[in-house]
């Protein structure tokens, strides 16, 4: 079994404020065997020592990411440090941090997960690996997909690509007990036995325009053809307006729908550039024999599909399930509870959820809208759950071919919970 609950603090400039804050909110809490701390921050929490400090004080490991924004219970505040806290007696955790990563060479990641596993030799099998990687330009997210697989060997991979507030994400890092890192992995390998699920919110049917092509020529990250034509043809055909030079305006709002057509649902590959040529470059690899269509991004598809995909979770909150956080605002309004938990429902020990960077951005004035949507679905149900705003989603999918077979995807602007 596994437990989880949350911290947070607002304290930015105020180490030992910060320190309180969060000690105080897990003073309480029983912390069984083995306990992990993921930890998600603005760059300015590790720019005023607070995120230091905390490694510091805290008995647990801390592992995680910088964020634009994130939420946990009891938290109004978007500029938050928050922690989520795994505790168990029957699971035990590794943490391990990759070498500097330069180029898309997997056996950079396959030798660190190989030197994990053996110092963990005498623990039971991994189920599951948590991954917080760097935002670099000469690394795609689906190199780590590749790479975590091939090392593994189909162990379930979810996670996050690091971002930050500032406009070009020159602060993005990962973290890692008390230092933080622009280019490496930092990872946690959750060894025995239990069975996580997982929940994605994409994009609606009602939003995918009609139609199908076959990428016919593809290099990585670049579709060059579809339907043996230049991609540009097939997002034209489909009614993308083109300005006076023929070039297509807001292309990062009509995302490819890839279908790998291996049994495993599509994936949302966001698209961010045209070339001279033809082609279109995305947020992610597609490999040719894909099947594509387009599709269309805006608010109210944001958190119709957020929403939908809450509903989807059953809510029976653990028999152990904590009070609100001591430090929670008095002033906090409680959220509607959307549909009531169930006694048949199976109980929910925590939840994490990675949600895409775009889908913050698109919801432009009101970016909390998304964070409202998950404390109205969990708050009252008390079930500890945290949410962080990603550069890149990593997330198992089902495999309809092969039942009881999960296969992991590199996402854009998907909302993925892991439920515990």
């Amino acid at each position: 079994m596994i437990r989880t609950f949350s911290a947070f603090t607002e304290e930015m400039d105020d180490v030992e404020g910060a320190v309180s804050d969060i000690k105080r909110q897990i003073e309480n809490r029983d912390l069984l065997a083995n306990s992990i701390g993921l930890i998600s921050c603005l760059p300015a929490f590790i720019e005023t020592g607070v995120y230091a400090a905390l490694a510091e004080a805290l008995p647990f490991d801390l592992v995680g990411q910088t964020t634009i924004a994130g939420a946990v219970p009891g938290s109004e505040d978007l500029n938050i440090l928050s922690l989520f806290i795994l505790t168990s007696d029957d699971l035990s955790f590794s943490v391990a941090l990759t070498e500097p990563i330069t180029e898309e060479d997997e056996r950079l990641i396959i030798s660190s997960y190989e030197h994990t596993m053996a110092l963990a030799q005498d623990r039971p099998s991994v189920s599951l690996i948590l991954v917080y990687a760097p935002l670099l330009l000469t690394v795609g997210g689906d190199y780590f997909v590749r790479a975590f697989d091939a090392a593994s060997g189909g162990v379930p991979v979810f996670g996050s690509l690091a971002v930050d507030n500032t406009l070009d994400y020159r602060k993005a890092r990962v973290l890692f007990r008390g230092e933080d890192y622009a280019d490496r992995v930092a990872y946690l390998l959750i060894h025995g036995e239990f069975k996580p699920r997982f929940y994605l919110a994409t994009i609606s049917n009602e939003k995918i325009f009609s139609g199908t092509g076959v990428v016919t020529r593809s290099q990585g990250n670049q579709v060059l053809e579809i339907d043996g034509a230049p991609a540009v043809q097939f997002l034209i055909g489909k009614g993308l307006a083109t300005d006076d030079r023929g070039v297509i305006q807001g292309l990062d709002s009509f995302p490819y729908i890839v279908d790998y057509n291996d049994g495993s649902d599509p994936v949302v590959r966001v698209i961010f550039a045209t070339t001279e040529e033809g082609g279109a470059v995305c947020l992610g690899d597609i490999p040719e024999g894909s099947t594509l269509s387009v599709g269309y991004f805006d608010d109210t598809e944001i958190l119709k599909s957020t929403q939908s995909t809450l509903e989807k979770v059953p809510l029976a909150a653990p028999a152990s399930a904590p009070a609100a956080p001591a430090s929670a605002p008095a002033s906090a309004p409680a959220a509607p509870l959307a549909h009531a938990a169930t006694s048949a429902a199976p109980a929910i020990n925590g939840i994490l959820i990675f949600s895409c960077l775009g889908r913050f951005l698109t919801l432009g004035f009101e970016p909390k809208r998304e964070l409202v949507e998950v404390r109205t679905r969990f708050d009252r149900s008390r079930i500890p759950y945290a949410v962080v705003y990603s550069g890149g989603e990593i997330c198992p999918l089902a495999n309809h071919v092969n039942p009881g077979k999960m296969t992991t995807r590199f996402h854009n602007n998907t909302f993925c919970m892991l439920v515990l």
